[in-house]
């Protein structure tokens, strides 16, 4: 067995894409701390009750456990670092007020989300805490396209729904939790043949609303048809009130909208709002988040809450390639110190210089050299190659 291989959905992160995902993720953190959200960096393992608060089952079975052996406890490698946050609002700051929050760090899954996808995440994210009204939803997602704008996406498709709905539908018709999860199969999947096969037995409110769910997708006129078909859901309103007003407010900054009242990703973990945004060249969601009220409730202190996660790595592979930086290579002559000042000089000013070590005669292809022209170091361009004739 080959010692160095990586497991599975494992891989080193080489310097060309490091740099992009670090260039990234330096600009981003900036976007969010100018719009007033503070960083916070929650630790890598937490004990496994607190790590899994209030996340349903889906968290649970991609979270790496393991014995802390001080403890003799079991913690858990973090899957989603939206929990720890949540934590962090509820019993660390305490604040009675709106809390902005921002984070980046590595979480690990023991499955990966896909064939395509890593199981080291590089996330990055922001949220709010402290506000229940529309505006926070709004808010968010606008800070969200922001921040791929600033990756350089273009003709971002934005998805909305809201799992109130099949809530509300789950409430009235109060159906066992087992049938509850196969309904809940059935929708995401799409699969109108299998909940009709499901809801034949439940009363025809139930079953009329649960099919709807299957076909109510589109734009704007999906939310007039809802309420229409609906119109027994009178608890329905004020969720059909906030998708239309969000996408009211975002629909002249995205390349398309979409809302779909049957999407029920993270319906165990999300409390209303949900939305995904999608970029060209990429079969999956770029960025997920949605408002989830209920994990500071499973704190001990409920806070309303919305924001959005991303995968840097997978951000930074949409984003147009960037001009490489040209290097500056220096001499190695310790004693100048005119020499080390223009180093200093030049690095400030983000350039990058190299001082070439004794012994080393390799020219990297197209570098800057740092000579002295007149009693003065300057950078001198790269020579262009030979034109040799062949015949």
């Amino acid at each position: 067995m080959t010692i160095w291989i990586l497991p599975e959905y494992v891989e080193d992160v080489l310097p060309a894409e490091a740099r992009r995902v670090e260039t990234l993720r330096r600009r981003l953190l900036d976007l969010f701390e100018v719009h007033g959200y503070q960083l916070v960096m929650p630790p890598m393992i937490e004990y496994l009750e607190s790590l899994l608060t209030g996340t349903g089952h889906d968290l649970d079975l991609r979270t790496f456990k393991l014995v802390d052996q001080l403890s003799g406890r079991l913690v858990g490698l973090r899957a989603d670092i939206t929990p720890q946050v949540a934590r962090i609002d509820a019993h660390l700051l305490d604040s009675a007020g709106i809390t902005r929050l921002a984070y980046c760090g590595t979480v690990l899954h023991a499955q990966p989300a896909g064939m395509s996808h890593t199981r080291e995440v590089l996330q990055i994210g922001a949220e709010i805490y402290g506000h229940a009204g529309v505006e926070s939803d709004i808010e968010i997602q606008g800070l969200m396209l922001d921040a791929l704008a600033a990756a350089g996406v273009q003709g971002v498709h934005l998805d909305l729904g809201h799992v109130g709905l099949f809530r509300a539908i789950r409430e009235r018709g109060a159906f066992a939790p087992e049938l509850e999860s196969q309904l809940f199969q059935a929708l995401q999947g799409k699969d109108a043949p299998t909940l009709r096969s499901l809801t034949r037995g439940l009363d025809a409110m139930t079953r009329n609303a649960l099919l709807a769910l299957t076909d109510l997708f589109g734009g704007f006129e999906v939310i007039d048809e809802a309420r229409r078909r609906f119109a027994a859901y009178p608890e329905v309103e004020p969720c059909l009130a906030q998708l239309e007003a969000i996408a009211k407010a975002l629909q002249h900054r995205v390349g398309a909208l979409l809302v779909d009242l049957g999407e029920l990703r993270g319906y165990h973990y999300h409390s209303g709002v949900v939305f995904s945004a999608y970029a060209a060249g990429s079969a999956n969601a770029v960025v997920r988040g949605g408002r989830y009220d209920e994990v500071g409730k499973a704190f001990g202190r409920a806070r309303p809450a919305t924001g959005f996660s991303l995968d840097l790595r997978e951000l930074a592979a949409l984003a147009p390639a960037s001009d490489e930086r040209v290097p500056v290579r220096a001499p190695h002559v310790p004693a100048d110190a005119s020499l080390a000042a223009e180093i200093a000089r030049l690095r400030s000013a983000g350039e990058i210089v190299i001082v070439d070590l004794p012994g080393n005669d390799a020219q990297a292809a197209g570098a800057r050299t740092l000579a002295r022209i007149d009693g003065h170091w300057k950078i001198m361009a790269a020579a262009a190659p030979a034109v040799t004739n062949s015949d």
